[in-house]
């Protein structure tokens, strides 16, 4: 038997050890300080980690701030090659859809239909509209997701507006602000389809529209249809 065992039992209810064990910042007095460096550490970075969001909502309205806080937040990591984890992102995408269109209609600001193109999620088309000078000017609307969503945001297409302004890439991808990506990124997995529409395509189209349109880059569908109603009937007056 070691010398160094009781021979009676302990009052403790611990059996012996040694000094390392029951006393590890007495035996190892460096271990409380990285302990407590470690958490000031995390700290940092936590703190770090909500400026740097704070920092990017700024780029967006209090209207915005507000209606983003009410679309449900994702959960599920995954993305079009995930199999059975991708079925479940889709149903949380299509959960978040519904509630963000609920929250506009309730603010009567319904302003997009968007649906899969295809079976597997992937695709994305449908229609959005803004209002300018109380008349309504309404756009296709597609996207792709990216087979590294969700840490890449969908990168969504107006294709008839397609070369009539620089805040739009080739193929007619909407130029999103320098603050948006910073978000998404920080906010992965949690954002999705819904949230990119939101803090993506919402404050584009507000931004653009009226001046695309103030322009004579864009024309509402009534003005575009009376020169060809015009056209017509002097094309039947003509013959008779």
């Amino acid at each position: 038997m070691p010398s160094n065992y009781p021979l009676h039992p302990s009052p403790s209810p611990y059996p012996y050890r040694s000094p390392s064990i029951l006393l590890p910042c007495l035996a190892h007095p460096r271990r409380g300080a990285h302990g407590a460096g470690e958490k000031k550490r995390r700290t940092g970075a936590a703190v770090a980690g909500q400026t740097r969001a704070a920092a990017a909502m700024e780029g967006w309205d209090k209207g915005t701030k507000s209606v983003v806080g009410e679309i449900p937040l994702l959960s599920t990591r995954a993305g079009p090659r995930d199999g059975e984890a991708w079925r479940q992102r889709l149903k949380e995408e299509y959960r978040a859809l519904i509630a963000y269109t609920s929250v506009n209609k309730s603010k009567d600001n319904d302003w997009f239909r968007i649906s899969a193109a295809n079976p597997d999620g992937t695709r994305w088309e449908g229609t959005c509209w803004y209002v300018h000078n109380l008349r309504r000017y309404e756009f296709p609307l597609q996207f792709d997701i990216p087979v590294a969503y969700p840490q890449v945001a969908p990168e969504i297409e107006l294709p008839t507006l397609d070369g009539k302004t620089h805040k739009m890439y080739r193929g007619g991808k909407i130029c999103l602000t320098v603050h948006f990506k910073p978000l998404w990124a920080k906010n992965c997995p949690r954002f999705g389809i819904a949230h990119a529409l939101c803090l993506g395509l919402a404050p584009w189209l507000a931004a653009e529209v009226p001046i695309l349109v103030d322009s004579g880059m864009v024309k509402h569908k009534d003005d575009e249809a009376a020169p060809a109603d015009a056209a017509a009937a002097s094309g039947s007056a003509a013959a008779s």
